[in-house]
């Protein structure tokens, strides 16, 4: 797509990064069997601008999960800069994308407003016109028409009969036929009603030379300019650490009515976050009272849940040997993984205080709940395990997105099933106390009787 987006509704509802004449979108289809996307992006990102140096490339998101997580922007970053003042707001935000090209890991960074974009103004002698019967709205919608077509203004379509297909019909003057504003003062206009005699463009009006925009966008009702950035070889956490630290040191005087804030994705991300670290949280709370409820003991839910810490380990220890990012589908793994850890040392424990009830000693309980439950921890644990290898391998179209889970429950049940089986075990034998025996006040009491 070269230049603005070819729609037969108002460009204002398209949500594309070609905002003027001098952009253009391209799409790549790759081949079923290609090199990671993330190479292929970063040796365009490294190739194009060596080989074009006068143009300026960016990636906008290619894949839904992306475009949904981006709530619509074209980048993960977004440094919204608002303020009365436009010129010293859009100084302010070009000096963001500068300084932000510096930071390790952050690409594209660029500003999706054009402010000052060259353009022509017609500037209609009103008492002119009027004496020749032109209004200011006949003037404009025939240049209208003439440059830009009158599928806007007069919409029409024909109907194919042979297939049903309809087909737009429109008027427009060639566009090679502007090669200067000659060309356009010489644009004819129709003459008054009941006028045959017509008009030229330059009997009327005069051509200036402006500055336009060709973007523009508000935030509480004052102009917005978006500073859009990426990253890449690094994660969008640790990058946006270093963008706090610049917006923190480069933040307008408190006397200027500019305001700055950090969106896109890393928003996003931020929320999530700490939604799902309360949830881990609260999910291990509630599970531990649920647990107290269930064996009417304080010391027992203890037990249980001393298995958790082991699966957390093992899903950072299988995110770092795989050098996959933490991420919300990660955390989700990692409830996962805390539900089913629960849920075998729940079995372990049961069973220990059932041969304790029978007579045992918490050794002798330990030993075998560990041995007895030995097999169904290891069925539910590997079978599920064996369940996540194909989607912690990524294979199929768009299987990187929920690899991080797979792998996520892979490694915290490797570490929480030997948790479950020796760690589990070890501690009730540490923390159970053997029944206390009958007193000798009962027994007393006994012969007494």
């Amino acid at each position: 797509n070269i230049g603005l987006p070819y729609s037969g509704m108002n460009i204002a509802l398209s949500d594309s990064a070609t905002v003027g004449p001098q952009d253009g979108e391209v799409l790549i289809s790759l081949n079923k069997k290609h090199t990671p996307t993330a190479d292929l992006t970063a040796m365009l990102r490294r190739e194009l601008p060596r080989r074009f140096p006068q143009l300026t490339f960016f990636f906008q998101p290619a894949d839904i999960i992306d475009q949904v997580l981006n709530f619509g922007q074209p980048a993960p970053i977004d440094i919204r800069v608002s303020g009365s003042d436009p010129d010293a707001t859009y100084a302010l935000a070009q000096h963001y994308a500068s300084r932000l090209a510096h930071i390790p890991g952050v690409v594209d960074s660029h500003v999706f407003q054009v402010p000052d974009a060259p353009g022509l103004k017609v500037n209609v002698d009103r008492n002119i016109a009027a004496e020749m019967g032109i209004t200011e709205r006949d003037a404009a919608n025939n240049i209208l028409v003439t440059s830009s077509s009158s599928l806007q203004s007069s919409p029409n379509f024909w109907v194919d009969p042979s297939n049903g297909v309809s087909y737009p019909l429109v008027v427009q003057q060639p566009a090679y036929s502007f090669a200067n504003t000659g060309d356009l003062l010489t644009m004819p206009l129709p003459g008054a009603k009941g006028s045959s005699q017509a008009q030229t463009l330059m009997n009327i009006a005069q051509l200036q030379r402006v500055k336009v925009a060709l973007s523009t966008s508000q935030l509480n009702i004052r102009p917005v300019f978006d500073v859009h950035a990426d990253v890449q070889g690094r994660d969008l956490y640790g990058a946006s650490l270093d963008i706090d630290r610049l917006l923190k040191q480069d933040h307008p005087p408190v006397d200027q009515p500019i305001s700055v804030i950090l969106g896109g994705q890393i928003d996003t991300m931020r929320s999530s976050y700490d939604g799902l670290f309360a949830g881990i949280g609260l999910a291990i709370i509630l599970v531990y009272l649920f647990l107290v409820i269930n064996f009417q003991s304080w010391i027992d839910p203890v037990i249980v849940l001393l298995a958790v810490p082991f699966a957390l380990g093992g899903v950072l220890w299988m995110l770092t040997l795989t050098q996959t990012h933490l991420s919300v589908p990660a955390l989700m793994g990692t409830l996962m993984c805390i539900g089913l850890t629960t849920a075998n040392s729940i079995l372990v424990v049961s069973f220990a205080n059932q041969r304790m009830d029978a007579g045992d000693s918490p050794l002798d309980a330990a030993v075998a709940a560990g041995y007895t439950r030995l097999r169904p921890v290891l069925m539910t644990a590997g079978a599920m395990m064996l369940g996540m290898v194909p989607m912690a391998l990524g294979v199929g179209e768009g299987g990187e997105q929920n690899a991080p889970l797979a792998r996520a429950v892979i490694g915290g049940l490797l570490f929480a099933t030997f948790a479950t089986l020796v760690f589990v075990p070890t501690m009730y034998r540490l923390m159970r106390r053997p029944p206390a025996p009958a007193t000798a006040a009962a027994t007393g009491h006994s012969h007494a009787i």
